[in-house]
C-alpha cells in the first residue's frame, strides 16, 4: 500500500485534508408552494427547516423503493422560502425529471445550478482550517463558519465571503468527522486552493476519500444503493435512518416506509464487513451462509490502517443469517460483520 495513501487517510481521520469536489450537482427549488410541495415528495421533514438548515433525504417511487438521494438545505436569509438540493452530479437530471412529474397545479420552479466549483475540507481540524481562510493578506472577509461547530449530524448552509466574492459554505458531519464544502465561481475556488496548499491541511486523493467512506460505512447511491434503473432497495435496508421522518405527514412511498417501521425490521441490512481472503473480483459479490444466498458485498477496498492493510467492505446481509451467527462467505473468503468506529 503506498505510503501517501496512509498519510492522506490519517490526515482525514486525525487532522484535516482537502480535495477538489468533482462529483456534485445542485438543483434549486423555488416558488410560493416550494416548501409544502417538496415536503410531500421526499422522506424527511422540509417544512420545519430553519433558514440555513439541511437534512438528508431519499426520493421514493410509489412502491417505497429508492429512486435517488440528496441533501436539501433551506436557503439562508430572510427572503422567500427557497431550497438547495445537493446530490451527485449523475443524479441531478434524473432527480429533476422525477420531481418535475409532480408539479401539477403547484407554483414551483426547478433550476439546475451550473458553473460552480467546490473544494472539500474534512477532518477533526477542518473547522480551524476553514475559519483561517481569507485572514491573510488583509482580505476583505474571511471564509469562516464561526468559532464553534454545531453538534454531530447537523447540516448547515451559510452564505459568506472570500476576498470580496460570495461563497456558499456547507457543513455536514459523518460519523463525527466534520466536512466543509466551499462553493463559488472557479476563480475564487482556485484562490482558496492556493491558500489551502499553504495551510496545515493535507491534499488528499479520491482514493483516500473512498477509504474514509468505507470506514465510516456510508453507502454510495448507484453502487451500494441501487440506481433508478434497478430500484429495489428499501430505505430501512440501507441503515440510513437519518433520512426518514415518521411523523411529517404523507409523501410518495410513505405507506411502505410506515408498514416496515411498524413491523420493526427488514429482511436484510446494510452493514460493514472485514474480509479475510482476497478482494472480490467483481462487485456486487454474492454472500452465502450454509449454502444459501445471504446477501452481497457492494463496495470493497484494501484500506491502509495503522495495524496494516485491511480489507474493508460494505454490503447487505440477510437478518436470519446475522441473528443465528452463520458464517458469511464469498468467492474470495469470509466476510465478518464489523461495527465501524472512526
Amino acid at each position: 500500500m503506498p505510503e501517501d495513501s496512509q498519510t492522506e487517510l490519517a490526515a482525514l481521520r486525525e487532522a484535516a485534508g482537502f480535495a477538489t469536489i468533482t462529483d456534485r450537482g445542485f438543483l434549486r427549488v423555488t416558488g410560493p408552494d416550494a416548501a409544502r410541495w417538496l415536503n410531500g415528495i421526499v422522506t424527511n421533514a422540509i417544512l420545519t427547516l430553519a433558514p440555513g438548515e439541511g437534512c438528508y433525504n431519499f426520493l421514493l417511487n410509489a412502491q417505497g423503493r429508492i429512486e435517488g438521494d440528496c441533501t436539501i438545505y433551506r436557503e439562508p436569509g430572510e427572503g422567500p422560502t427557497e431550497f438547495l438540493l445537493a446530490t451527485t452530479a449523475a443524479q441531478v437530471e434524473a432527480i429533476r425529471q422525477h420531481l418535475d412529474r409532480f408539479i401539477i397545479m403547484d407554483d414551483v420552479e426547478l433550476t439546475v445550478l451550473e458553473g460552480l466549483a467546490g473544494v472539500l475540507v474534512a477532518g477533526p481540524q477542518a473547522l480551524s482550517v476553514v475559519a483561517a481562510l481569507g485572514t491573510e493578506n488583509q482580505r476583505s472577509a474571511p471564509c469562516s463558519p464561526g468559532t464553534q461547530g454545531p453538534p454531530p449530524q447537523t447540516l448547515n448552509l451559510k452564505q459568506t465571503m472570500y476576498a470580496g466574492a460570495p461563497v456558499r459554505l456547507m457543513l455536514a458531519f459523518s460519523r463525527l468527522i466534520p466536512r466543509y464544502e466551499i462553493w463559488s465561481d472557479p476563480s475564487t475556488i482556485a484562490s482558496i486552493l492556493v491558500e489551502l496548499n499553504d495551510s496545515e491541511a493535507v491534499p488528499v486523493s479520491s482514493r483516500a476519500l473512498e477509504h474514509l467512506r468505507l470506514l465510516e460505512g456510508t453507502p454510495l447511491y448507484g453502487q451500494d444503493i441501487r440506481n433508478s434503473e434497478t430500484a429495489r432497495d428499501l430505505p430501512q435496508e440501507t441503515s440510513q435512518t437519518q433520512a426518514l421522518h415518521y411523523s411529517k405527514g404523507c409523501y410518495l412511498g410513505q405507506e411502505i416506509v410506515e408498514r416496515i417501521h411498524s413491523r420493526g425490521q427488514v429482511h436484510r441490512q446494510f452493514m460493514a464487513f472485514r474480509l479475510t481472503g482476497e478482494l472480490p473480483e467483481t462487485l456486487p459479490a454474492a454472500l452465502e451462509a450454509a449454502g444459501k444466498p445471504a446477501g452481497e458485498i457492494t463496495s470493497a477496498a484494501v484500506v491502509p490502517l495503522a495495524e496494516g492493510p485491511t480489507l474493508v467492505a460494505l454490503g447487505y446481509a440477510r437478518r436470519e443469517a446475522l441473528d443465528t451467527g452463520q458464517t458469511l462467505s464469498y468467492s474470495g473468503g469470509i466476510a465478518l460483520p464489523h461495527r465501524n468506529d472512526n
